[in-house]
């Protein structure tokens, strides 16, 4: 069994179909092309190590263990496949085009050897290439595929296999505790253990405690009011397919909350079926577009000092704990596409270098959105406002608070537009702006009126 986005024992079934053979070796490969990538998050790092020892402990509890091995899959486990005998090696379907590439050269490896790769889904709730319109072709809209993605077959969780024993010989591996590889920098504010044990135990508290008020909370910046499932999901520590059967889609909260698993689906599928779209726009009219370079802009976007308070919150949120809102993730999005007019994937590379969730499909199928470049996106015309987006999801200003101490003493609704404060004010609330807290770097309604007329001009 080939480990990767997978790093579970319930509802896995590449792990199911390996567990019916008389011995199963458990194998994860630590890869530099990944974890030197400048795409390689700290905070998913961090979590990675985590969920590794975790799987390791569940393993060991099932009479099994985790081999972990460093260096290109495509040797590494043909020489753990020679050693041990390997019949076949099973491995969860991952869309990604590296992903791809990757599994079709180790494939190549193995049947050079006479040990065959079989790939089992296990990612999406349902099997990308089976949710196609009347003509065959995949959805491009996600409303229409929603419709008829909650038609299709939805599979039973599996249960935990019972595993057979490793079989004699099996090699050491390396130390996932202590590897170079899986060493972080800590966070400021760190992330919660990762592992299919702690991706369970927040499912379980997340149905029992939260989940019914989740269409009235999701988009206040300042509450608890979202899952936090998204790391577990991404990693495959917590199956999505488990998380959506579990849910009371009768109720309110637990049907919004199905539906943004389905969002989930719906950009695994689109990377499935456009595997070019990880690299360029999805929608050919926008592919040429002349986006600026603008790096002073650029940098203060990524250090959050761009003036605009809800904008800079959410920016040193992603520094300090590696996730940010995903109300937030839409504000700076458009910040950066519409105010900025630079390029959306300026903007996907960083998020991935930060996130703890960072997930090419959701990520890049996000960034597009916003950007109005993909599948489903928002039209060009509809650019966020940051002063009234923060007023409207941080109405106390709560959020802007807690990470942007300089606008602490600040009163709402005001915090969210500390420029329009005369002198006197910004004495007594102890921020002088274009001093202890950056001007707007550029003005919002002028900014709008270029995006509009530059997103015209240029489409083709």
């Amino acid at each position: 069994m080939w480990f990767r986005r997978d790093l579970r024992l319930a509802d896995n079934p590449a792990l199911t179909a390996a567990a019916t053979a008389e011995h199963l070796v458990c194998a994860f490969v630590l890869d530099e092309r990944i974890l030197r990538s400048p795409r390689m998050s700290a905070a998913r790092v961090t979590y990675l190590r985590q969920a590794l020892v975790d799987l390791d402990d569940r393993l060991a509890a099932a009479g099994n263990r985790l081999v972990v091995l460093e260096g290109d899959p495509a040797t590494t486990l043909v020489d753990l496949a020679r050693a041990v005998g390997a019949a076949a090696v099973h491995a969860t379907t991952d869309h990604t085009p590296f992903a791809t590439a990757r599994d079709e050269a180790v494939r190549t490896a193995l049947e050079a050897v006479e040990v065959p790769l079989e790939s089992h889904d296990g990612t999406a709730i349902v099997r990308p290439a089976t949710v196609l319109t009347g003509s065959g072709s995949p959805y491009q809209v996600f409303t229409p595929f929603h419709r008829a993605w909650k038609d299709a077959r939805h599979d039973d969780p599996l249960p935990v296999p019972a595993l057979p024993p490793a079989p004699d010989g099996v090699p050491d591996g390396v130390d996932a505790t202590d590897h170079p590889l899986l060493a972080a920098d800590p966070l400021d504010e760190p992330w919660p253990d990762g592992g299919e044990g702690p991706a369970r135990d927040r499912l379980d508290a997340w149905l029992a405690d939260g989940v019914d008020d989740y269409d009235d909370q999701r988009d206040v910046l300042a509450a608890n009011g979202t899952s936090r499932l998204s790391a577990d999901l991404h990693l495959g520590c917590l199956s999505a397919r488990e998380a959506w059967s579990r849910l009371d889609r009768r109720r309110t909260g637990q049907s919004t909350f199905a539906t943004e698993l389905a969002w989930r689906d719906f950009y695994l599928h689109v990377m499935a079926a456009w595997p070019e779209a990880a690299r360029t726009a999805f929608r050919p009219e926008y592919r040429d577009l002349p986006w600026h370079d603008d790096p002073e802009g650029l940098q203060a976007w990524t250090e959050g000092q761009t003036g605009y308070p809800v904008v800079d919150a959410a920016m040193r949120q992603l520094r300090r704990m590696g996730w940010m809102h995903n109300r937030a993730r839409m504000i700076v999005a458009s910040f950066l596409c519409k105010d900025l007019l630079i390029d959306w994937r300026e903007g996907e590379a960083h998020f991935l270098a930060h996130l703890v969730d960072g997930d090419i499909a959701n990520n890049n199928g996000g960034w597009q959105w916003a950007a109005g470049t993909g599948t489903d996106a928002q039209p060009f015309f509809r650019i966020f406002n940051p002063v009234s987006q923060g007023r409207r999801f941080d109405p106390d200003g709560d959020y802007v608070r807690t990470y942007v101490p300089e606008l602490r003493d600040v009163p709402a609704p005001a915090i969210h537009s500390p420029w329009t404060l005369s002198k006197d004010d910004q004495d007594r609330y102890g921020v002088v702006i274009g001093q202890d807290y950056p001007a707007p770097i550029v003005d919002h309604a002028e900014a709008r009126d270029r995006a509009l007329a530059w997103y015209e001009s240029n489409r083709r």
